[in-house]
């Protein structure tokens, strides 16, 4: 079921940054979330720096593109201290190298409307959490991702996964003082973690 907007949001002044070098896919894409937000597109990693700036609140970035991948834009992204939310959106398999990888979030090719603008909405609604907060939640993501990817021997061989779980520790320590914040989906997930 897709997640409805909140009352008083104005999702009409989210600007979303839509990055693939399939144009019919990013085009699609664009269609799905243009009766919602402010949708602009990039057909490459290049196009995509150009577009940057700081009215952009959520890029949903491919990995793999030709001459700039989406790592690299990501890298970009980070080392401009421009402040958006990023979903990887790739058909490249999570792996251990995704944890040094600054994304909020990492979708699966193929995926559907629903599940495009229901992570949209959700990482709109991040981008007002206190800092550890959002970090808790991507590390979250990221070890899910890892959890279904690696197989229990993998996950205790990995220095990455280690450090992954390390960051998670650390982060849960301080989430108390910040969970009153979350929305209702939110502080569930976050209870779910905890247990």
């Amino acid at each position: 079921m897709s997640e409805e907007p909140m009352e008083g949001d104005d999702h009409a002044s989210t600007t979303i940054l839509v990055v693939d070098d399939e144009r019919d896919l990013a085009d699609l894409y664009k269609a799905w979330l243009t009766d919602e937000f402010d949708v602009r597109v990039a057909y490459d990693g290049e196009s995509a720096l150009e577009q940057l700036d700081d009215g952009i609140d959520v890029v949903l970035l491919d990995r793999r593109m030709p001459t700039l991948s989406g790592d690299e834009v990501l890298d970009t992204i980070r080392e401009r201290s421009i402040d958006c939310r990023v979903a990887m959106v790739t058909a490249v398999e999570p792996d251990v190298d995704i944890v040094e990888l600054g994304f909020d979030d990492y979708l699966q090719k193929p995926v559907d409307r629903e599940q495009l603008v229901d992570t949209v909405n959700r990482l709109v609604r991040r981008s007002e959490y206190d800092q550890r907060l959002q970090e808790y939640f991507t590390a979250v993501r990221k070890r899910s991702l890892l959890d279904e990817r690696l197989a229990p021997g993998e996950r205790d061989a990995s220095e990455e996964y280690r450090t992954l779980q390390a960051q998670l520790d650390d982060l849960e320590a301080d989430i108390d003082t910040v969970s009153m914040e979350l929305d209702e989906a939110d502080f569930e997930t976050l209870f779910r973690q905890l247990e």
